[in-house]
């Protein structure tokens, strides 16, 4: 590992430099993104404005790739395609934060006019891929291969990197031979984390609909109620979890919304029930799977209703990172670094489909990168203190000059490392 650590050491006062030069013009881009977010598949700003700069930089810039996304490409001699990604999308909800570049957009979501936000820090996200994609070209004497830095679309919703590979990602453009990606998380800005093997879990969305007779609330015993219905599955669903899991695996099960009825003296005919499933391993996700499809032909029957509309959504896979990349990554961050600000953490319970293109066989590392002010975070660490916002927060509000220069050169980093010299 020392000899992979030294590789990085010419290069790494040059990234630190230019990131540092260039950091207003990415602070300036940030904000700009932050106050004007968009949703799944609806990111045409967004779009716009990262192809604009990528050709500014000299790239070959494909857009509207998986209906919205990016394909940014830059070739520089023989050597490693390597793919960094980022993801385009906001989120469907309003921003607390309070700070004077706050979202105010709105956007159509599921038929319904909500605000918008970056509140899972993918403006973090672009502004660092941008500052990692200039310190490349502006470094282009040093290093051989050809980058592929791809925006992508409907990160939220697991559907955008399924969508640029069905655009014929891998077809069109050169397939990578080691792939990248970062994600902001509520730890010390500065500060670098990963994991080999699992770092994301399986998704799976749960919707059903249960059946019933509707009827005045006055005379129950005239109708089948599905409120009741839901209600029992709602409780008896997580018997799945609890007795029927391996205690030692991760797995969750969590209903998010439940839909029925108008006013309190009628009883609906149907009640849609809405969730999430989350698990690491294949056996956990498949147990899962068939304990709630149980569970809610179960509850159905025992109220001599019709049996229920159950849908199980597959969303994204568990990304699984390369050993072999994350050991040789790992070496060239504890340089940057340092030990201390480098450190192997726990999968995320999230799920993201950066997975997709894992699956499609290529050598992939997705790390984590801080956001937040040490002693803020020591301060929410005490009893009685103020808890720290997490990602899909309101709040979540990350410090943007340190957690935007630290994903920026570790990107950097990661990316020279495997490029020919």
């Amino acid at each position: 590992m020392p000899a992979l650590a030294q590789l990085s050491a010419p290069l790494k006062k040059d990234v630190v430099t230019r990131i540092d030069g260039m950091y207003p013009w990415l602070d300036t881009v940030y904000k700009d993104l932050h106050a004007h977010p968009e949703i799944a598949f609806q990111e045409v700003r967004t779009a716009g404005k990262l192809a604009l700069e990528m050709r500014k930089l000299g790239f070959a810039v494909t857009e509207k790739v998986g209906k919205t996304g990016v394909v940014a490409v830059f070739r520089n001699g023989a050597g490693p395609t390597v793919l960094v990604r980022t993801e385009l999308d906001g989120l469907p909800m309003e921003e607390k934060t309070g700070l004077p570049y706050a979202s105010r957009a709105k956007a159509t979501s599921d038929g319904r006019e909500s605000f918008v936000a970056h509140s899972c820090g993918h403006d973090i996200h672009m502004a660092s891929w941008l500052g990692a994609a200039r310190t490349l070209v502006e470094l282009k004497t040093q290093w051989k291969g050809t980058l592929v830095f791809i925006g992508q679309p409907a990160e939220e919703t697991v559907s955008g990197a399924r969508a640029m590979l069905d655009d014929g990602l891998f077809k069109r453009f050169p397939k990578p031979d080691y792939a990248f990606a970062l994600h902001s998380w509520p730890i010390a800005h500065g500060t670098v984390g990963y994991n080999t093997g699992a770092v994301s879990s399986n998704s799976d969305a749960i919707e059903i609909v249960f059946k019933g007779r509707g009827g005045h609330g006055s005379a129950p015993d005239k109708s089948v109620d599905p409120i009741a219905i839901a209600a029992r599955f709602v409780v008896d669903v997580q018997t799945v979890v609890s007795r029927e899991k391996d205690p030692k695996e991760f797995g969750v099960v969590t209903i998010g919304a439940i839909q029925g009825g108008t006013v309190g003296n009628i009883i609906p005919d149907s009640v849609q029930v809405r969730g999430t499933i989350r698990s690491y391993s294949p056996a956990v996700r498949a147990k899962l799977l068939e304990g709630v499809r149980r569970v809610a032909n179960g509850s159905a029957a025992m109220a001599g209703a019709p049996a229920p509309d159950v849908q199980l959504l597959e969303g994204g896979a568990a990304i699984v990172n390369s050993e072999a990349l994350v050991a040789r990554t790992e070496a060239v961050f504890k340089d940057a670094f340092g030990d201390a600000r480098t450190q192997r953490m726990p999968a995320m319970t999230a799920s993201e489909d950066f997975s997709q293109y894992v699956n499609q066989g290529v050598p992939s590392m997705f790390f984590f990168t801080g956001v937040y002010d040490a002693k803020t975070l020591e301060e929410a660490s005490r009893d009685g203190g103020k808890p720290i916002a997490f990602n899909h927060s309101p709040f979540y509000a990350p410090v943007p000059e340190p957690s935007i220069k630290t994903a920026a050169q570790a990107m950097s980093l990661a990316v020279l490392n495997v490029l020919g010299r």
